[in-house]
């Protein structure tokens, strides 16, 4: 997750769209010096990336940087740039699950009149909450380290060794987990320790999706429904982390036209690579995502060895 885990007000929305309905208007200034056609075209590939690795349990932030360094976009695609597109993949997720949702709030909000604390509803809603703390307090404790562009955490060695470490954390998930419990046995201890998990995604490199899913078959989750229960307890942890950054970040010299096709982007493909990821653990394990990992870290770290990227 290519972002701080903190709030922002709801109260700054409205200035906020004052300050995009003021980018409409293409200049190079806007689109980091690139003519708007390669700046579009920059735009919806990076939207493609953020889309298909955000929900995927390979991570975002790393695809994203080193796409960005390995293609020298680092122009267009700033943190006012990424910041944006990830509404794409937050609408995408609340589009996605919206019967889902409904269905635990209001049977969440029916347990709590009735004080029927073993409702399913209520014993998720009460678990995605607690779950999503973990995250929020060590995004606060961690945010100086993690918006410095020059600490070690942000590196790309780290990226790679938090790339490989993971995958090897999976893979042990995948041996050693039971598999046994559906989505009808999660209670509240599920969300918390699962939301303990999620805080490990604060490593540049780590995965929100992936180190949720892990965590949550080595609680004995089914693969799909550990999938589904690590999206839905996402849901208010990525909306918050981008709504912090969106509000952190100065928007005045982005493009509205890349904002558009970036944001579209990762919403098509966020909400595809949702669907097909639900529906490819009915049937198939996640080792895929492990030898891509592996795969992955060795590669940036190959890179680095011979000078065909930056480690910084």
């Amino acid at each position: 997750m290519a972002t701080i885990l903190e709030a922002g007000g709801m109260n700054l929305l409205i200035p906020l769209w004052g300050q995009l309905l003021q980018v409409g208007v293409p200049n190079e200034a806007a689109t980091g010096g690139v003519n708007l056609i390669e700046g579009l075209f920059q735009a919806f590939v990076l939207g493609i990336v953020q889309g298909i690795t955000e929900f995927l349990p390979i991570s975002s932030t790393a695809h994203l940087q080193v796409f960005t360094k390995a293609l020298h976009w680092d122009a267009v695609a700033g943190k006012p740039f990424v910041a944006t597109i990830q509404f794409g993949s937050v609408v995408a997720v609340f589009i996605y699950f919206w019967a889902e949702i409904s269905k635990i709030l209001t049977g969440g909000w029916q347990a709590f009149q009735q004080k029927d604390w073993q409702r399913e509803e209520w014993q998720l809603l009460v678990g995605i909450a607690v779950g999503t703390l973990p995250a929020l307090v060590g995004g606060f404790l961690l945010k100086k380290a993690l918006n410095d562009d020059k600490s070690t955490i942000n590196s790309m060695t780290v990226i790679a060794i938090t790339s490989i470490v993971m995958a090897i954390l999976l893979a042990a998930a995948e041996k050693l987990g039971s598999r046994k419990r559906n989505f009808d046995s999660l209670k509240i201890r599920d969300g918390l320790l699962i939301g303990l998990g999620q805080m490990i995604a604060l490593v540049p490199g780590a995965s929100r999706s992936g180190s949720t899913l892990t965590t949550a078959l080595f609680l004995g989750l089914e693969r799909s429904t550990a999938a589904k229960f690590s999206f839905l307890l996402g849901i208010p942890t990525l909306t918050i982390a981008t709504l912090y950054e969106f509000f952190k970040e100065a928007l005045g010299n982005i493009d509205l036209a890349l904002v558009f096709v970036g944001t579209l982007s990762s919403f098509v493909f966020s909400y595809i690579s949702i669907a097909w990821l639900l529906r490819y653990l009915q049937t198939q394990n996640t080792l895929v995502f492990v030898w891509y990992r592996l795969a992955f870290g060795a590669s940036i770290l190959s890179a680095i060895a011979t000078g065909l990227l930056q480690n910084s």
